[in-house]
């Protein structure tokens, strides 16, 4: 199974009053988040079953990474993608859909940064998991704890020079 973690994109500053769940992606969230899922489709990412945590940057999140890869199925939510889930929770819910060939995870930092480690075998690992970056970790088994396989990490700043240079590369072999 190939598990993809997608941090949300760039959302919009808390105001008083205004709860943390309510936060809206920015325009440049939005489009920068577009731009790094245009990269990863190339690395031929489709995922069969997309969960998202419930907050609303993150649904949002999802519902671009559904446009852009052409996802037709529906959006399950989750708490279990909130930003200070516990570890064990999502790799339970992982192994829960240990049948499909692709699953997309979109959610929150902290989570992210440390669920990174975790899924590798690696709890102590770091892992700087910025807004609208994208990962791919790849099972064989669904032991009781994870051992899985860092394939590729791709951040919205590495997205933009890879799109950058992309017709450039196109152009220059003709």
């Amino acid at each position: 199974m190939q598990v993809y973690l997608l941090r949300h994109g760039i959302a919009e500053e808390a105001r008083p009053g205004m709860s943390d769940a309510d936060r809206e992606l920015t325009a440049e969230g939005r489009r920068k988040l577009r731009e790094t899922l245009q990269v990863a489709s190339q690395a031929d990412m489709q995922p069969t079953l997309l969960l998202s945590s419930p907050l609303l940057r993150a649904a949002q999140s999802a519902q671009i990474a559904a446009q852009a890869l052409h996802y037709k199925q529906e959006i399950l939510k989750t708490n279990v993608l909130l930003p200070n889930s516990r570890l064990e929770r999502v790799w339970d819910e992982i192994r829960v859909h240990r049948d499909e060939r692709e699953l997309l995870l979109v959610g929150h930092d902290p989570l992210f940064s440390h669920l990174t480690g975790h899924l590798l075998g690696a709890p102590e690992l770091q892992v700087d998991f910025k807004k609208g970056a994208v990962l791919r970790v790849d099972f064989e088994s669904f032991g009781p704890k994870p051992r899985g396989v860092l394939r590729w990490f791709l951040t919205s700043k590495l997205a933009a020079q890879t799109a950058k240079t992309a017709p450039n590369s196109r152009t220059s072999g003709q």
